[in-house]
């Protein structure tokens, strides 16, 4: 009696489908295909790196290079060179970060001999000060107290006063990001139950980058701000929902709010209170490490609310400087 081994061999889907200069063999697009399920966790990252990966191959591809044996240092040099002419440091920085990463992979997996990207050097980026804009401590509190917590119905024939269950969320959430530093994917990620009494305080918890989870007390304002908004919402009694949740009114249903929802929420915030900056997601974050090392905070401790790694991190948000320098400008008397 013969036996009949079958092989099945599972397609990527198409987003993550590396180039053809990178999968020569079968076992090395396994290799490629696990490097990019298997190594990269962060989505963000992922396609990046799949788009970095893609736009090297077709530049081989343009120059007549088909093989992967055939890549070079001097290849990889050519590229990046070309990339600095086209694309800012840090996006140059990331294409050959990312290329470094995946030949470095193929290495270990026994696919190529050496790393032709390993002595190439990117271009020289430093950075001492972030761009994100920074509100200060007078905006950010004319932004909150700008947040309508009721509106006005017509029920028969009168005029009365109701919670506004999207301010009260609109106002919790950017009194998250304000209070906490935290990432607007960050707050976004909270459940109900990411928000909890420990020591007769409030705290919440919040998923950083890496599937990390990162606790520190509220503010006695956001805690305010936390409080009124699940008793206008009526969601304590679901701790395992997301705690910052759509209206439901186009869908029929509430859903959790994405990034561009919370950036378009800050737009008509901010407009409606007429804020000349134009601010986004992550100027909070800024907003909020800036007004606390101004009132004495230590870069230290701003650190650890922050959950940076690096104290130069915490230290690309720090604005002070901005205030010495508008104060210098107004010196030139002319």
């Amino acid at each position: 009696m013969t036996s009949i081994k079958t092989a099945i061999v599972i397609a990527p889907v198409p987003e993550l489908r590396p180039a053809a200069l990178f999968t020569p063999t079968p076992k090395a697009a396994e290799r490629v295909l696990d490097f990019f399920t298997s190594q990269i966790n962060n989505d963000n990252t992922r396609k990046a790196y799949l788009n970095a990966t893609r736009r090297f191959a077709e530049w081989c591809q343009s120059r007549g290079i088909c093989e992967l044996s055939g890549v070079k240092p001097f290849h990889v040099a050519g590229f990046v060179k070309e990339l600095q002419g086209d694309l800012a440091p840090p996006s140059v920085k990331q294409h050959l970060a990312a290329l470094r990463m995946l030949f470095d992979w193929l290495v270990t997996g026994h696919i190529i001999d050496v790393n032709p990207a390993h002595a190439v050097r990117g271009p020289k980026h430093v950075v001492k000060k972030g761009k994100t804009p920074v509100l200060g401590a007078d905006e950010a509190r004319e932004l909150l107290d700008g947040i309508n917590i009721t509106k006005t119905v017509k029920r028969a024939g009168a005029s009365t006063e109701i919670p506004d269950i999207v301010g009260f969320r609109d106002r919790a959430l950017i009194g998250v990001m304000v209070y906490t530093f935290a990432r607007v994917n960050a707050v976004l990620q909270m459940k109900v139950r990411d928000y909890f009494v420990q020591g007769r305080r409030g705290w919440v918890r919040l998923h950083e980058k890496g599937g990390k989870e990162h606790e520190l007390p509220c503010h006695h304002n956001l805690e305010l701000y936390l409080d009124e908004y699940i008793a206008a919402a009526g969601i304590a009694g679901d701790p395992d929902g997301r705690l910052f949740r759509t209206t439901g009114r186009k869908t029929g249903h509430q859903q959790e709010m994405w990034q561009q929802d919370a950036y378009r929420m800050i737009q008509r915030r901010s407009a409606a209170v007429g804020l000349k900056t134009r601010i986004g997601n992550h100027t909070f974050r800024a907003t909020g490490i800036t007004a606390y090392l101004k009132n004495a905070g230590t870069l230290e401790h701003a650190q650890t609310m922050a959950n940076h790694s690096s104290p130069r991190t915490t230290k690309l948000y720090d604005r002070r400087q901005d205030d010495i320098a508008l104060d210098e400008v107004e010196r030139i008397a002319i």
